[in-house]
């Protein structure tokens, strides 16, 4: 199934190419945005990249494992990406609901609706189930290392007094799930979330969270 236009111009946002590698990458990346893995086919990603089939099978492989290395190299970007946020998460708070939410803005905008982000949760939804192997790496990279590190940080919060937390694990989970759940219609429809709506998103799955784990 063909994403719309806004998709396709999210998923075009990749790293300069400065060689063919990359440029293939690039180009696959986003013909698997528009056509999903079954549709795309190596003759589009060779003509989008400008290069000859051969040269993306010397390089990186029939499509099998091109999709694979472009899910790996993505997955990457976007951890880095979530963990550079995840380097201001508030320790120390003075105000713990100004300063959750102002991290959870930053994080909506810099991790979750960054390209690298909706172009994963696009394909996971709509390729995991048919080719779940594809996205072993995903798994591995991504939530495996994602919901651990922000376990991490909310026990922290829980240690120092201001949260009281029995599971930081599955506080972590349902945290990214309260920010990331007002998306998935946006995403769906190929909608560029506004910065007001990413801030209220904010706020409201800050508050929700505090609500069920803030210190009484």
């Amino acid at each position: 199934m063909k994403n719309s236009s806004a998709e396709i111009e999210q998923a075009s946002t990749w790293p300069p190419a400065h060689n063919k590698r990359q440029a293939i990458l690039n180009a696959a990346a986003d013909v698997f945005a528009e056509q999903g893995y079954a549709g795309a086919s190596i003759d589009a990603i060779a003509a989008r990249a400008g290069v000859s089939r051969q040269t993306i099978y010397n390089q990186l492989g029939d499509k099998d494992n091109l999709f694979k290395v472009v899910v790996t190299e993505i997955t990457e970007r976007s951890t880095a990406g979530f963990f550079r946020v995840l380097d201001t998460f508030p320790v120390a708070p003075k105000d713990i609901e100004k300063e959750l939410t102002e991290f959870s803005v930053r994080l909506l905008r810099k991790a979750i609706c960054d390209p690298s982000g909706r172009w994963l949760r696009k394909l996971v939804e709509t390729e995991g189930v048919r080719f779940p192997q594809l996205f072993e790496t995903w798994k591995e990279y991504g939530p495996g290392k994602k919901y651990p590190a922000v376990a991490a940080r909310l026990a922290q919060l829980a240690h120092a007094g201001y949260l009281e937390l029995d599971d930081p694990a599955l506080a972590a989970r349902q945290f990214i799930a309260l920010l990331a759940m007002d998306l998935r219609i946006d995403q769906q429809l190929g909608r560029q979330t506004p910065d007001e709506e990413i801030e209220q998103m904010a706020a409201n799955a800050t508050r929700t969270f505090l609500r069920a784990f803030g210190k009484r």
